[in-house]
């Protein structure tokens, strides 16, 4: 099992303790797991969305995963994950 130290290894340090921080697991008694703080992306997707209204384009919901997953990438960018999905602001 990896220590909070290692796993926040694979957190940029620019979000490391505030967007993520390491939390016990809800279900899985004495596991200790990364958090993403929803209120934190729940601004950053706010601000994309805006963002696309913005410049005159629609933004469809099932992008909104995708955007997301590029979003938490960026703060966990060990993450891998299918990348055939582009999108433009």
């Amino acid at each position: 099992m990896l220590t909070v130290d290692q796993m926040y290894e694979d957190v940029s340090q620019d979000h490391a303790k505030k967007t993520v921080t390491m939390e016990t697991h809800p279900y899985l008694i004495g596991v200790i797991a990364a958090s993403v703080h929803p209120c934190r992306h729940a601004e950053v997707m706010k601000k994309i969305i805006e963002t696309v209204t913005e410049g005159g384009k629609e933004l469809g919901v099932h992008m909104y995963l995708i955007i997301f997953l590029k979003f938490v990438q960026a703060v966990i960018p060990t993450i891998e994950y299918d990348f055939t999905h582009n999108f433009a602001f």
